[in-house]
């Protein structure tokens, strides 16, 4: 099996532990690192043994060696620094959320079809073996049919107007850092789109959304309450009930476990499986599979599905209001 070469756009947090689950992998190299600051992309090649770090992410993209590009940027940089990349024909694995609206989205996954080059969005929940497997449980009909879901991600930080969490110019707010997690979990659980969407939000003096609530409906009679805040902690749990049962994901968006309860309470199945470097792993190898195997999206998160997650974000902020400044261009 050949090796997969990787270049990383970006050297932050992110980059970071997705450097970190690339170095555990056989058959995996972080060949370059680019930021547009050189002594950060010097430091982040020494921390991470990377043989090559360039200050421009034009002269990492012209490195033939590469195969695909990782983007670890803030939200408002994907749908540029993806172009690029794809304008040189680098695959591509994109952070969450993919951009930052659905006309963003829909211009990239057209560039990259008819550019024949591969792309996918980082959202690595999906990819976790414990959501594989309560996907499976729900697929199997363990809890029985689904009748109400009740998922958050919340955290507290305090306001600080220059941190990008709460600054519009970069994208903040709740729904596109973390919001777009339990969101995409939903769906990618029940396989479907709702069919009524209603939200609410508080937009803060941040002038984005610090706390959301958002209420997914279905013909069938299945509701699902998710909420999502950057300032207060509402927990990362998720609790998704069916007429025979409950499943419990602690800590859903990098679950290790999961649990089974039946209508008494009692717990009748259990799912433990600890990350090998980190939760980042699994998606990165799907990635190189991917890669190896010639495909042009993957078959667990295809490119319509990130489209369409696109477009119900974009509907929920339209029912707050919530326009960041670089969509009034």
């Amino acid at each position: 099996m050949r090796t997969v070469k990787w270049g990383i756009i970006g050297a932050g947090q992110i980059s970071s532990k997705f450097a970190t689950a690339l170095n555990s992998l056989d058959h995996t190299e972080v060949t370059a690192i680019a930021s547009r600051d050189p002594i950060k992309a010097r430091e982040f090649a020494s921390r991470f043994h990377i043989k090559k770090a360039y200050g421009s992410y034009e002269e990492m993209l012209m490195d033939s060696e590469i195969d695909v590009i990782y983007i670890g940027t803030p939200h408002t940089e994907h749908k540029a620094n993806a172009e690029l990349c794809i304008s040189h024909g680098k695959a591509v694995l994109c952070e969450k959320p993919f951009t930052l609206n659905y006309p963003e989205a829909q211009m990239l996954v057209d560039f990259a079809r008819s550019s024949n080059v591969f792309l996918m969005e980082a959202m690595w929940t999906k990819f976790l073996p414990t959501t594989r497997i309560v996907k499976q449980w729900i697929s199997n009909k363990v809890i029985g049919d689904i009748k109400f879901i009740n998922i958050s991600f919340g955290f507290r930080t305090e306001f600080d107007p220059f941190n990008r969490l709460f600054n519009p110019a970069l994208g903040g707010g709740a729904l596109l850092d973390v919001g777009v997690y339990p969101l995409s979990y939903v769906i990618y659980l029940m396989d479907r789109l709702p069919d009524k969407v209603v939200s609410s939000a508080h937009i803060g003096q941040s002038g984005v959304d610090e706390v959301n609530v958002i209420n997914l409906q279905y013909h069938d009679g299945m509701i699902v309450n998710v909420s999502s805040a950057i300032s207060v902690a509402t927990g990362n749990d998720a609790v998704i009930i069916g007429d025979k049962g409950r499943i419990v994901i602690p800590n859903f968006w990098t679950a290790e476990s999961a649990e089974v309860y039946d209508t008494n309470g009692k717990l009748v199945d259990t799912f433990f499986h600890p990350f090998t470097a980190n939760g980042y792993v699994y998606e990165a190898e799907e990635v190189n599979r991917c890669i190896l195997e010639g495909k042009k999206q993957s078959d667990i998160i295809p490119l319509n599905d990130t489209l369409n997650i696109m477009k119900l974000l974009d509907g929920i902020r339209a029912e707050w209001g919530l326009v960041y400044p670089s969509e009034c261009i």
